[in-house]
This record gives C-alpha cells, sequence and structure tokens, in this order.
C-alpha cells in the first residue's frame, strides 16, 4: 500500500492518474499537482475513488519540496514538461524520495535530446539511497524493455535495431500536435541522428525516409530521426552495431511543418515584437489544440516497436515486437487519445515496479536496467499487449 505523487496534469498525466486509480492495491494513494490547478480538478472528477489534488510550480524547486514534504509520497512520478526534469529531481533528492519519468532532461534555450544531465545525479542519488528510473514511457521507455527483453530470451548478440513509431490516427485538424507542442516541434525540426560501427552520424531534418508495411495499418513512410533511447541502449547493449529511431508523419503534417519553418514560427529564440520579447514557437503553442482535447474525435491505430536482428546459437536472427493501441478504444477508457495512452500506461507499470520492489536500486537507472518480464507481463494485463513477429 503505497502513496504516489504525479506532477503534471496534461493528456499523459491524465492517463497516469486513471491507471494507478485502477491499481488500489499498489496505488493505495494518489495526489495530483499541476501548476494548474484546474486541470487536476478536471482529471479528479473523471475518476471513482478519492484523489488529492495540489497546485505546484515544479520549476521552483522549494515549493515542489515543499509539497513532497507534506505529502509524504513513497515516489515521485514526472509527467510535467522535460524542462521541469532536474528541478523535480532536486527536490526528490532534498526529501529522500524515488523518482520516475517519461522523457529525458531539455533545457529550454536548446533543442537537445542528451542524458548526461540526469546521469550525473547518479552519484548524489547513490548516496542518498534513492533511485531514479529515467524514460518509462513508450519510446523511450517499452522500446528499451523491448530490446532487453529480446536480449534475455532470443538473442545471444543484438546487432541491430530499428525503432519504428507509426501514427496512423486521424484527430480532424489541420494541425495539431499529439503532445506538447513545443517538445514535439523541436523534436521533429531537429538534426537526424544515429549510431553505427562504433560512431554516431547526422543527418539533416527529416531528410532520410523509407516505407514500412506497419502490422495492421499498412504501408506508411517513417522519416529517420533522433530519440534519447538510443543514447541509453547504446550505452547498456554494448554489441549493438547500429540502431536508429524512425516515425511517421502525414503529408498535411510536414507541408505545415515547412510552412512554419518557412516564416520563423518554429524558432525558440525572442523575437521583438511591439517591444516585448516574444518566442515564436511558445506563441504557436498558444494558437494550436491543447493535446489533451484530441481524444473525443481521434480514429486509427498507431504500431510501435523494434526491429531487432543479430545472433541466437550461431545463427542470424530476425525479430519485430510491437504494440497496436487504438484511439478510440483509449479514449473510451480513460478520456485520452493513444499517444498519451501508450506513455501514461508504462509510466504507471513503472512506478508500480519500483514500489513493489520488483525493480529496486540506489542511482540514476534506465528501463533496460532491469529484468523485463515483470514490466513485459504487466503490459498485457494493463492495455499494451504485445505481439511478435519471427523471420526466417
Amino acid at each position: 500500500m503505497k502513496k504516489v505523487l504525479i506532477i503534471g496534469a496534461g493528456g499523459v498525466g491524465g492517463v497516469v492518474t486513471h491507471k494507478c486509480a485502477q491499481v488500489p492495491e499498489v496505488f493505495s494513494e494518489i495526489v495530483l499537482a499541476s501548476r494548474t490547478l484546474e486541470k487536476c480538478k478536471n482529471i479528479r472528477d473523471q475518476i471513482d475513488r478519492p484523489i488529492e489534488i495540489a497546485e505546484v510550480d515544479a520549476d521552483n524547486v522549494p515549493e515542489t519540496v515543499e509539497l513532497i514534504e507534506r505529502v509524504e509520497p513513497d515516489l515521485v512520478l514526472n509527467v510535467a514538461l522535460p524542462y521541469q526534469d532536474l528541478s523535480i529531481m532536486d527536490a526528490c533528492l532534498s526529501t529522500g524520495v524515488d523518482y520516475l519519468d517519461t522523457a529525458n532532461y531539455e533545457p529550454p534555450d536548446e533543442a537537445r535530446f542528451c542524458y548526461k544531465w540526469q546521469w550525473d545525479y547518479q552519484d548524489r542519488f547513490k548516496d542518498r539511497g534513492i533511485m531514479a528510473l529515467l524514460g518509462c514511457g513508450f519510446d523511450p521507455g517499452v522500446t528499451n524493455i523491448f530490446c532487453a527483453y529480446a536480449g534475455k530470451h532470443h538473442f545471444d548478440e543484438i546487432h541491430i535495431v530499428d525503432i519504428m513509431d507509426c501514427n496512423a490516427g486521424s484527430h480532424g485538424h489541420p494541425f495539431a500536435t499529439n503532445f506538447n507542442p513545443e517538445i514535439n516541434i523541436r523534436e521533429v525540426s531537429a538534426k537526424g541522428r544515429y549510431y553505427e560501427n562504433g560512431k554516431w552520424i547526422e543527418t539533416d531534418p527529416l531528410s532520410v525516409h523509407k516505407p514500412f508495411d506497419f502490422p495492421e495499418i499498412g504501408e506508411k513512410e517513417m522519416y529517420l530521426m533522433y530519440h534519447e533511447e538510443l543514447e541509453s541502449l547504446v550505452k547498456n547493449i554494448p554489441t549493438i552495431k547500429r540502431i536508429r529511431f524512425w516515425m511517421t508523419f502525414s503529408e498535411a503534417y510536414l507541408t505545415h511543418l515547412r510552412v512554419l519553418e518557412n516564416v520563423g514560427m518554429t524558432r525558440i529564440d525572442p523575437v521583438i515584437y511591439e517591444g516585448c520579447g516574444v518566442i515564436p514557437l511558445k506563441f504557436l503553442k498558444a494558437l494550436l489544440p491543447e493535446p489533451s482535447s484530441l481524444g473525443a474525435n481521434y480514429t486509427g491505430k498507431t504500431n510501435i516497436g523494434c526491429m531487432i536482428q543479430g545472433i541466437k546459437d550461431g545463427k542470424r536472427k530476425k525479430y519485430y515486437v510491437y504494440n497496436v493501441c487504438d484511439h478510440a478504444e483509449a479514449y473510451k477508457e480513460v478520456n485520452a487519445q493513444a499517444i498519451s495512452y501508450t506513455t501514461g500506461v508504462p509510466a504507471m507499470i513503472g512506478a508500480k515496479m519500483m514500489l513493489t520492489d520488483l525493480w529496486k536500486g540506489e542511482g540514476v537507472f534506465n528501463v533496460e536496467e532491469f529484468d523485463p518480464d515483470p514490466f513485459m507481463s504487466d503490459l498485457n494485463k494493463y492495455g499494451l499487449p504485445w505481439k511478435e513477429i519471427f523471420y526466417d
């Protein structure tokens, strides 16, 4: 019987709160906190068990410390913005409480995927006797665990990994992002990067692409990007010779993005307008639909998985492990579209792994460093069943 403090009340925060509420034998008490209390109230009112809510500015370490000391949780589950990872980690260090997040820290003034800032907390968390679990969403998160599961059960050596994220859904808007617009657009417009033969290779944004026939969806064009799980998987699976990350986009999305880039609306540096400094991307965020509002009319499915190649018993082997999630079914269960659902469910499962001591340690960890089997079992149990394809 444990208490969890969830920080963040966007689309993912709503899913996490719903899913924790479904497992009262582990999450006996739930506190949901956000800068915007009204969002917390809306989520609380959807759930048929008591949920405490609180207001907090997660950028403010003393304020977050004060909340943690008042609530006395066993775990802080961070689904706020990636900008706030370090301040929430600092608050957990101050209070001696375990920490979990779904995405690596990003500095507000630089679009950059990098675990170094958080890995640098290793000694401090270890000396404090507490645990930080990084990147426990779907990608990163489940994709890392898929690789760990493949390494445990199907390969002696993993050599090639292609992580493929396909959203074949439709939300009915001309242009919208499935999660925070700032984070999404920064991610998509950044240079691509992949690892091969011991070195990192950089590509122009979305310049490398190819089609793939996704099970239960069909053929879609996917584009090479950089994503943070590549960094941790190269570190933790040293036999990897090449690893890449791919994501699908509709032509309409790409056309809108090109126009916005060309007119400067994706810039993250201030522009002086009528004597005030305005960051174009933040202004664009205010114009776009709130991601948590997309679920009601979302149709279609996602397919996210790992194509893995390597050696087993001296023979070459190729294997695909993936999940398919239906937007409408996700909304029916937790009032959220599948992108939020596929991130929020793994965050709940990771918290469950920690609170039941199935995953335990002192220091800073990525999910692939733990036994994947209980997590894989819970994916099937809590709404994200996975499938396997074995190739000759």
